[in-house]
């Protein structure tokens, strides 16, 4: 069976860094395009992050420039490092093995819809001005 399991979710100040871990089993992260989502109270999820079998990566308008998605294949573990924090990235963020732009009025919604076993359960990260 498929598991991911997300870490690192934190209460940070404005202009600060946090790394999120996805610790995956039951497939190989090198071999399958993951995803990072995240569900902002009250809004529709989003698809911050995308990572391709290739290493390409690609991100949001809203994070370009602050978020970076990466791997490590020996330990079958995504990353997600994000820089720049500011309040509005206040939101639960979930990895999934797939990248799809998210349909529905929020995340749980979209992953049931989906696969839900391809998702994690989510961290919290909280940043205040």
């Amino acid at each position: 069976a498929v598991r991911l399991e997300e870490s690192g979710g934190d209460s940070v100040q404005a202009g600060g860094s946090l790394t999120l871990s996805c610790s995956v089993s039951g497939l190989r992260v090198g071999d399958s395009e993951m995803a990072w989502y995240r569900q902002v109270l009250g809004k529709e999820c989003e698809l911050v992050s995308t990572i391709r079998v290739d290493g390409s990566q690609s991100s949001a308008d809203s994070v370009k420039g602050r978020f970076t998605a990466s791997r490590d294949a020996a330990k079958n573990t995504l990353y997600l490092q994000m820089n720049n924090l500011k309040p509005e990235d206040t939101a639960v963020y979930y990895c999934a093995a797939y990248s799809r732009i998210p349909s529905g009025p929020n995340c749980v919604y979209f992953m049931a819809k989906e696969d839900i076993s391809l998702w994690g359960v989510g961290t919290q990260v909280t940043v205040s001005s």
